[in-house]
C-alpha cells in the first residue's frame, strides 16, 4: 500500500533528504545506526530514520524491508514503521484500502509465524492498532475473525506456529488498547466491543491451557495472553476457569512466573471486589499453596516463595474489606491472614536471604484500616479476633528487624546494608501504625520482653534481640505521645543496664533516649540516668549522628532542668569540637544544642560559657584573616572561615535570653523603622528573632509585614522571601495576623511573577526562596491560594519553568512546591482548576527532567511529583502519561515504546509505596541516559 499525499512537516524541519527515503537509504541508515562506532553518526542516523518512519514513503519501503532476504533488524524497522503509520496517521488511509491493508498484515504475520519473533510481535502490534481503529463498525468481529483465520487448515505454517502467532496477536491487542491514542468517546466504544469479544478468546485459552497435548511454550503464551486481557477489567467471574487453570499451572516450574503474573493481575483489577463469591472461591486455592510455599522456603527457592506470597498479598490487600464483610467466612479469611503472616516472618535476613517479607507490610495497614472503619459492634468482634494477630505481627516484625551476626553483616555489600536500613524504616512505620490498634498494651508488651531479657540469669541474651526491642520502643515514641505511659520510667531505668558492645545497639540506645526527651522534660529526675551515656557517646565518631541529635533534643526539651549538668555538657562538647571528631553538619547541631543549653543559665554563666566557647574560634578567625592578607588566597582558608562562621551562627540561632528580662519593665514597642536601602542582614536578624521569640514576636507582625513589603518592592531579594516564609509558618494560622500576612504574601508573589516575565534566570536564589514560600503557604495556610487576587495559573507556570533551572537547590524547592500543591487539588478549588488545565505541562517537564535534562541526583524529587500526581490526580495522570510518552524520541531517543509503556504502567499501579516509585524513576532515567547496566550506575 503506497500513499501519495505528504503529511505537512512529516519529514521534519530542514530535512533535506526527504525525497531520498528509499529502501536503499533506509538500509544504509540502519547499518550506520547499528554498526558505526561514531556516536554523532549514530544520532544523525536515528534522527533521519525517525523522519523516514513518518514520511509518506514509509508506506512503500516498509513492505520491501519485510522481504525474507532482509536481516531481522531491517525487517523490524519496516514493521515498526507500519505500526507508526497506522497508529498515528490513521485518518490518512482511505477507507477503501482498509481491507487490503488488513489482508497484507495477515499475510506477513503468517510468514513470520516461523521467523523472527521480534518482527512478528511488531507486525501483531500493527494489526492490533488497525483492529482498534476499525472496531466496532468497520470490523465488528475483529477478534473472532483473527481466531478463525489462524485456525484455518490451509495455511502453509504448522499448527503450533499458527497457534503461537495467534496468541501473540491476542496478547498485544489489549496492551495496544491501553496505550492507544483513540479519542475518549472511541475508547469507550472499543472497550465495550473488546469486552464482548472476550467470549471468543477465553474458551480458546481454557482449551489450550487444559489440554494435555499443549506444549509448554503454548501454555506459557496462553497465560501471558490471559494476563493481558484481565487488565481490561473483565468480570472476575468470567475468569474463574482460567484462574483455576493458572493455579494448577503453578506446579510447573516453567509456567510458574507467568501463572503468578496472570493470577495477580486478575485478582488486582479494581472491579474484582464486586464478585465476592468468586473471591471466596479463590481463598481455598491460595491456602492450597501453603505446602508448596513451605517447601520452597525449606529449599531456599526465593523465586517460588516470592511468587506465592505475591498471590496471597494480592488477594488480601485488594479485597480485605470485601472479605471481612463476609462474617460467616471469617475463619477462612483468618487462615489467609495467617498465611500472609508466615510470609512476613519468612526465615532469613532481608534482602540477602529473602526478598518476600517486604511485600506484605502494606497489607497490615490495609487490614487495620478496614477493621477500624467498621461500626462499633462489628469492630469489637474483629478486634477480639485480630488483636492477638497484631501482637504476633509485632513479634514477627521485631524478629525480622534484628541485625545478623557481626561476622555475617561484615560480608554484606553497602547496597544490601542500605536496603536493610530502608526495610527497618518500613518496619518502624508499620509498628507506629499498629499502635493505633493495640494502644498502651503494646508498650507494656515490649517493656515486659525487654525486662525479662535484661534481668534473666538463665541464658545470655544477644545484642540483636535487645536492639530490636529498643527499636520497637523508639519507633512508637518518635511519633506517639508516651508522656502518660506507665512503662517509660521502667524503660529509662533499664537502659543503663544494657551492655553496649556494638555500634548498632549503641545507635539505637541513643535514638531511643532522644525519642523520650519530651518525657524526660516532664520527669527531670531521670535525666541523670541517661545523660552520662549520651555524653560518653559524643566521643565516638561512629555514633556521631545519633549522639549529637539526641543531645540536641535533650537540650531543647529539658534545658530548664540542665543547669546542674551544664558545665559537664559544655566541657565534653568543647572537647569533641576541638578534636574534630564530627562532620560539619553534626558540629552545627552540637552548637545548636549548646545554644539551647545556655539559654537556661543566668546571664553571668552564659557570658562565661560563651567566652570559653567562642574565644578559640575568634583567635582562629584572626589567624586566618592574617594569612589571607599576607598570602595568596587559599581555598582551605575560605572553607575554615565558613565553617567557623557556621558554628557561631548555629550557636546564636538557638541562644534565647529573652526570659531573663523583666517582662513588666520591657521597653514600649515602637513602630519599626524602614531602612533606606534593603539589607539582607536586616532580614536575617529578624528571621532569627522570629524563630527564637515565636509567639512573643506577635505584636510586631503588622509592622514587620509592612516593612518587608516596602523592602521587597524596592529591591526583590531572597532574604525577604525567607523571612516572609517564617511569618507564614508561625503566624498565618492565627486569624488576627492573617490579613497583614496575606497582604504581604500577595505583594511579594505579584512582584516575583513580574520578575519571571522579565527573565528570572539571573535570580535563582529568589526563585528558590519563592518556591519554598509557596510550599510553606500551602502546607501551613492553603487559604492563601483562595484569594481572587492571586494568579494561581501564573504561579503554576513559573514553578514549571523553575523545574528547568540548572541550579539543584532551585529545582528541589520547585519540586517541593508541587508535592505540596497536588494534594490540595480537591480542597482548594483554584488549585484543582489549574492542575486540570495545566497538569499535563507539569508532567511533560518532569518527564523531560527524568529523560536527561536534570541531574540524576534530583530524581527522587521528580519521583515525589509523579507519586503525588498518581495519588491525587490518578484519572488525569493515566490519560496524560500515555499521551506524553507517545512521541518518538521523548523523553529520550534511547527508549523503545515497550520501555515507555512498561514505565507508565508501573507508575500508574504504584499509589502506596513512594520508595518503589523512586526506584522506578531511577531505573527509567538510567535507560533514558543509556547508562543502565554500566559502571556509572554503581553508586547510584
Amino acid at each position: 500500500m503506497e500513499r501519495r499525499e505528504e503529511q505537512p512537516g512529516a519529514a521534519g524541519a530542514g530535512a533535506a533528504p526527504a525525497l531520498d527515503f528509499t529502501v536503499e537509504n533506509v538500509e544504509k541508515a540502519l547499518h550506520q545506526l547499528y554498526y558505526d562506532p561514531n556516536i554523532e553518526n549514530k544520532n544523525l542516523a536515528q534522527k533521519w530514520l525517525m523522519q523516514a518512519q513518518v514520511s509518506p514513503q514509509a508506506w512503500h519501503f516498509s513492505w520491501q524491508l519485510l522481504q525474507p532476504d532482509k536481516v531481522p533488524e531491517i525487517q523490524y524497522f519496516g514493521a515498526s514503521a507500519l505500526h507508526i503509520k497506522i497508529s498515528r496517521y490513521w485518518s490518512d488511509i482511505p477507507t477503501d484500502q482498509y481491507e487490503s491493508l488488513k489482508a497484507q498484515l495477515f499475510t506477513q504475520i503468517t510468514h513470520f509465524a516461523s521467523g523472527s519473533k521480534i518482527v512478528l510481535t511488531r507486525l501483531c502490534v500493527a494489526l492490533a492498532s488497525l483492529a482498534l481503529s476499525m472496531m466496532p463498525d468497520a470490523w465488528p468481529c475483529a477478534v473472532a475473525d483473527m481466531v478463525r483465520l489462524f485456525q484455518a487448515e490451509d495455511s502453509p505454517v504448522d499448527g503450533q506456529g499458527r497457534c503461537l502467532a495467534l496468541l501473540e496477536l491476542l496478547t498485544v491487542l489489549p496492551e495496544e488498547f491501553q496505550t492507544s491514542r483513540l479519542p475518549q468517546y472511541r475508547k469507550g466504544l472499543v472497550r465495550a466491543s473488546l469486552a464482548v469479544e472476550c467470549g471468543a478468546v477465553f474458551p480458546l485459552l481454557e482449551q489450550l491451557l487444559q489440554q494435555p497435548s499443549s506444549p509448554s511454550c503454548v501454555r506459557q503464551k496462553v497465560l501471558k495472553c490471559f494476563s493481558s486481557w484481565v487488565q481490561l477489567e473483565v468480570p472476575l467471574q468470567d475468569c474463574e476457569a482460567l484462574i483455576q487453570a493458572a493455579f494448577a499451572a503453578l506446579q510447573d516450574s516453567e509456567l510458574f512466573d507467568s501463572s503468578v503474573e496472570a493470577i495477580v493481575n486478575a485478582i488486582s483489577q479494581p472491579d474484582a471486589q464486586r464478585y465476592v463469591n468468586t473471591l471466596l472461591k479463590l481463598i481455598p486455592l491460595v491456602l492450597g499453596l501453603q505446602d508448596q510455599l513451605r517447601q520452597a522456603v525449606q529449599n531456599g527457592d526465593m523465586e517460588t516463595s516470592h511468587g506465592i506470597c505475591r498471590i496471597a498479598v494480592a488477594l488480601g490487600e485488594n479485597h480485605s474489606r470485601a472479605l471481612l464483610d463476609q462474617v460467616e467466612h471469617w475463619q477462612s479469611f483468618l487462615a489467609l491472614v495467617n498465611m500472609i503472616m508466615f510470609c512476613t516472618g519468612i526465615p532469613g535476613h532481608y534482602p540477602v536471604n529473602e526478598t518476600t517479607s517486604s511485600l506484605t507490610l502494606t497489607f497490615w495497614y490495609t487490614l487495620q484500616d478496614d477493621i477500624l472503619s467498621f461500626e462499633a459492634e462489628k469492630q469489637a468482634v474483629y478486634q477480639q479476633v485480630y488483636r492477638p494477630v497484631y501482637f504476633q505481627l509485632v513479634d514477627v516484625l521485631l524478629h525480622k528487624a534484628q541485625f545478623p551476626s557481626d561476622e555475617e553483616y561484615g560480608f554484606w555489600s553497602s547496597d544490601e546494608k542500605e536496603q536493610f536500613r530502608i526495610y527497618r524504616v518500613d518496619i518502624s512505620d508499620t509498628l507506629m501504625y499498629v499502635y493505633e490498634m493495640l494502644g498502651a498494651e503494646l508498650l507494656s508488651n515490649l517493656y515486659d520482653k525487654l525486662g525479662r531479657l535484661l534481668t534473666s540469669s538463665e541464658e545470655p541474651y544477644s545484642w540483636q534481640h535487645t536492639e530490636a526491642l529498643l527499636y520497637g520502643f523508639q519507633s512508637i515514641a518518635e511519633t506517639i505521645d508516651v508522656n502518660y505511659s506507665d512503662v517509660v520510667p521502667g524503660l529509662i531505668g533499664l537502659i543503663p543496664r544494657i551492655s553496649i558492645s556494638n555500634v548498632q545497639l549503641a545507635d539505637t540506645v541513643m535514638f531511643t533516649i532522644g525519642a523520650l526527651s519530651e518525657w524526660l522534660a516532664d520527669h527531670p529526675v531521670m535525666i541523670n540516668s541517661v545523660l552520662p551515656l549520651v555524653l560518653h557517646a559524643l566521643g565516638n565518631p561512629e555514633l556521631s549522628v545519633s549522639s549529637v541529635s539526641t543531645l540536641k533534643k535533650i537540650c531543647r526539651e529539658c534545658k530548664y532542668d540542665l543547669p546542674p549538668y551544664a558545665a559537664n555538657i559544655v566541657a565534653v562538647s568543647q572537647d569533641v569540637l576541638m578534636k574534630q571528631i564530627h562532620k560539619t553538619s553534626q558540629c552545627m547541631w552540637l552548637m545548636q544544642a549548646l545554644g539551647f543549653l545556655l539559654s537556661a543559665l543566668q546571664v553571668e554563666e552564659i557570658l562565661k560559657n560563651l567566652h570559653s566557647l567562642i574565644s578559640p574560634y575568634i583567635q582562629q578567625l584572626e589567624k586566618l584573616a592574617e594569612e589571607i592578607v599576607s598570602e595568596l588566597p587559599n581555598p582551605s582558608n575560605k572553607l575554615a572561615i565558613v565553617h567557623i562562621l557556621g558554628l557561631l551562627s548555629n550557636l546564636f540561632t538557638t541562644l534565647d535570653v529573652s526570659h531573663h528580662e523583666d517582662e513588666h519593665e520591657g521597653p514600649e514597642l515602637r513602630k519599626l523603622p524602614v531602612p533606606q536601602g534593603p539589607n539582607p542582614a536586616v532580614c536575617a536578624i529578624f528571621e532569627k528573632s522570629v524563630k527564637t521569640l515565636l509567639d512573643d514576636f506577635a505584636p510586631m507582625v503588622p509592622q514587620l509585614c509592612e516593612m518587608l513589603g516596602r523592602m521587597y518592592s524596592t529591591i526583590p531579594q531572597a532574604s525577604a522571601l525567607d523571612l516572609t516564609r517564617q511569618l507564614v509558618h508561625i503566624f498565618a494560622h492565627e486569624p488576627a495576623h492573617f490579613p497583614p500576612i496575606e497582604a504581604l504574601f500577595l505583594l511579594v508573589t505579584s512582584i516575583t511573577l513580574t520578575l519571571f516575565q522579565q527573565g528570572p534566570r539571573d535570580h535563582p536564589d529568589i526563585v528558590d526562596s519563592f518556591m519554598q514560600l509557596l510550599a510553606q503557604a500551602l502546607k501551613r495556610k492553603p487559604d492563601l491560594f483562595l484569594c481572587e487576587r492571586l494568579d494561581v495559573k501564573a504561579v503554576f507556570q513559573c514553578a514549571v519553568l523553575a523545574l528547568k533551572f540548572p541550579e539543584a537547590p532551585t529545582v528541589k524547592a520547585s519540586c517541593g512546591f508541587f508535592t505540596e500543591l497536588l494534594p490540595r487539588c480537591g480542597e482548594v478549588e483554584p488549585v484543582g482548576k489549574v492542575v486540570q488545565e495545566d497538569g499535563r505541562v507539569l508532567l511533560v517537564a518532569v518527564l523531560e527532567a527524568i529523560g536527561g535534562q536534570a541531574s540524576r541526583s534530583l530524581m527522587d524529587c521528580f519521583a515525589d511529583i509523579l507519586f503525588a500526581l498518581n495519588k491525587h490526580c490518578f484519572s488525569l495522570l493515566s490519560m496524560w502519561i500515555k499521551e506524553a510518552l507517545q512521541p518518538p524520541g521523548f523523553p529520550s531517543a534511547r527508549l523503545s515504546p515497550e520501555q515507555k509503556d512498561t514505565f507508565s504502567q508501573q507508575i500508574l499501579r504504584e499509589r502506596v509505596n513512594k520508595r518503589r516509585v523512586k526506584e522506578m524513576v531511577k531505573e527509567f532515567t538510567l535507560l533514558c541516559r543509556g547508562l543502565h547496566g554500566t559502571d556509572y550506575t554503581a553508586d547510584y
